[in-house]
């Protein structure tokens, strides 16, 4: 069979001529692709970006701090605009601002980079590993101990909550003394049921504020404490659960709040609270943070 088109023919031998190129061409391609190859450590840094970015939204989420980074997010945009607009007066302002950002963020995030090295040390915390040693030795004699020492606390929780007298009680790891001290009234008394419920009671000097309770020992009353700056709370939270939360925040201790009101207990740690805790639950909670 004779082809008699002339373009039909040219056409093919133009495909002919070009064959020996195409082995190059597909290895260029194959070259710019070479981008999209994975290894296990860029897949490792990939997770733990996304986690520490995970962890600092859950540290500023429903915070001030969450609106200021989003101001300053504004502003650094704005910057590349008015920069790509030439207009020089706003570019002079707004570079002066982004020369100083790393220092500005240090100042402004001050308290959330503060709870994020806590984070991360009370992860990697001797008192975590000294918690798994004691898990495997020696576990129910240490629980034996522990609930003796709670019970004193549980009894006194059960008589505000019925009398309604609002209560805050901190555990602290370890006393710090420019901490508390500074703040409060210094006991250093056996912790009872007697004394815990005079120190709350309405008409006791020492009832405004925190019993810190620190090496099996009531350490301090009347503890003014840090409030916490999160703005998406419950409307019924007042200074006691707000000064509980903070307390978690700034520090490694745990806070039982009685509610005044209510007299529902609560408890906060690490920044979270758990609202309505049942007795059975407060001894898990206090034997498993109070040692």
């Amino acid at each position: 069979m004779r082809l008699k088109n002339p373009f039909i023919i040219n056409s093919f031998l133009k495909f002919l001529n070009r064959l020996p190129e195409y082995p190059n061409f597909v290895q260029m391609q194959y070259s710019d692709l070479n981008f999209l190859r994975f290894t296990f450590f860029d897949v490792l840094d990939v997770v733990l970006v996304a986690i520490i970015i995970y962890q600092i939204y859950n540290l500023i989420r429903g915070t001030i701090a969450a609106n200021i980074f989003i101001g300053m997010a504004i502003l650094f945009a704005l910057y590349f605009v008015v920069k790509a607009l030439n207009m020089r007066l706003l570019t002079g302002i707004l570079g002066n601002f982004m020369n100083v950002g790393i220092l500005a963020l240090i100042v402004v995030f001050q308290q959330e980079i503060r709870r994020f090295l806590l984070l991360v040390g009370r992860n990697a915390s001797l008192q975590r590993n000294k918690a798994w040693w004691k898990y495997f030795f020696g576990r129910k004699e240490e629980e034996k101990n522990n609930l003796a020492r709670i019970k004193p606390i549980i009894d006194a929780c059960k008589t505000m909550k019925e009398s309604r007298t609002g209560a805050l009680i901190v555990f602290a790891k370890y006393y710090d003394e420019e901490f508390f001290h500074n703040s409060s009234e210094y006991l250093d008394a056996k912790i009872t049921k007697r004394l815990l419920e005079s120190i709350f009671q309405k008409h006791s000097p020492l009832h405004d504020g925190a019993v810190v309770i620190a090496g099996n020992k009531i350490k301090s009353a009347s503890c003014i404490l840090p409030l916490t700056d999160k703005t998406d709370l419950p409307p019924q939270f007042g200074l006691r659960h707000r000064a509980g939360i903070g307390i978690s925040e700034a520090s490694d201790a745990t806070a039982l709040i009685v509610s005044e009101e209510t007299g529902e207990i609560a408890y906060a740690k690490q920044g979270k609270v758990k609202m309505n805790v049942s007795f059975p639950d407060l001894e898990k909670l206090l034997n498993k943070d109070f040692n």
